[in-house]
């Protein structure tokens, strides 16, 4: 079907991406003035429990791929197992490198704060329960969600605009963290490009932007991982401890990069970090405490 029309292509485009498939819904995260060229259209996929679970907890999920990819099992195997919790998690597709730097790829990730948040009493979602969570150079957009957020501009005419994009906490898996010489030069160079200013490798160096109302974290890394050192894991929870800011991190010895949750769906033996997680969830309240 060959629609010429920019008007009903346009509204066909919508159609297409707020279909429902399942428990799933795709959301579009801009409007579609903004003119992104429909490849590159970033979407929040949700994913919905079952109604007698869902705890009023949401989690946007970061997918790693060094900034030029976007890695499945870190991103729908991660909503199925937080939904599986009873939290609502929803899926971002961001843009990538490097058609797209830093600011177009950390305005995703704040709309999708934002937007979450402007819909939270529509979706049953306290909107003050809305997580962020990234793997890889995902770790490093939802670190950046946790370091470099405000508070809305109230006088938008965009009620999405007028949200906080601060996440009330993080979830961060063998994360980039730095932009410097421990973090990842594929991530760095497609995020900020191949020759940044040293001001701006230091902004999007997250260890270096923590400060008292970054919010509370859960960190997991392995000792092993060969592609993002675990001194990146190290240095975040070290400047969060240094602003006094609540975390939990685990190293465990054995793994390679990219383990996700450790198990294909329907995740029988995942890795010991969910389970970690899920304890962490439930003694921060964002989970019942019957959860299992």
């Amino acid at each position: 079907m060959l629609i010429k029309s920019p008007a009903l292509k346009a509204l066909f485009l919508v159609f297409l991406l707020m279909h429902t498939a399942g428990s799933q819904e795709i959301i579009p995260l801009w409007p579609l003035s903004q003119n992104i060229p429909e490849r590159d259209l970033p979407t929040l996929t949700m994913y919905v429990p079952e109604a007698t679970k869902e705890s009023g907890t949401a989690i946007i999920i970061c997918p790693g791929g060094s900034y030029r990819g976007l890695a499945r099992h870190e991103g729908e195997d991660y909503a199925l197992f937080l939904s599986s919790l009873g939290i609502r998690a929803f899926v971002l597709k961001y843009r990538l490198g490097p058609v797209y730097n830093y600011k177009a790829i950390t305005a995703d990730v704040a709309r999708a704060v934002r937007l979450v948040r402007t819909h939270a009493r529509q979706w049953g979602i306290d909107p003050a329960r809305i997580g962020i969570m990234g793997s890889s150079a995902g770790g490093h957009l939802a670190a950046t969600a946790m370091t470099h957020f405000d508070g809305g501009n109230p006088s938008s005419d965009d009620a999405v605009d007028r949200m906080t994009s601060r996440p009330d906490f993080g979830i961060l898996c063998y994360p980039v963290i730095s932009m410097g010489p421990r973090g990842h030069a594929i991530s760095r160079e497609q995020f900020l490009g191949p020759n940044p200013t040293q001001d701006l490798v230091d902004l999007y160096s997250n260890e270096r932007q923590v400060r008292s109302d970054t919010p509370p974290c859960f960190l997991w890394h392995t000792y092993e991982d060969s592609v993002v050192s675990v001194e990146n894991s190290l240095a975040f929870a070290t400047a969060l401890k240094n602003h006094n800011v609540p975390f939990a991190l685990h190293v465990y010895e054995h793994g390679r990069h990219g383990l996700g949750l450790g198990a294909p769906p329907p995740f029988e033996a995942p890795h010991p970090w969910t389970r970690q997680l899920t304890l962490w969830l439930k003694e921060r309240g964002l989970i019942p405490p019957s959860v299992q």
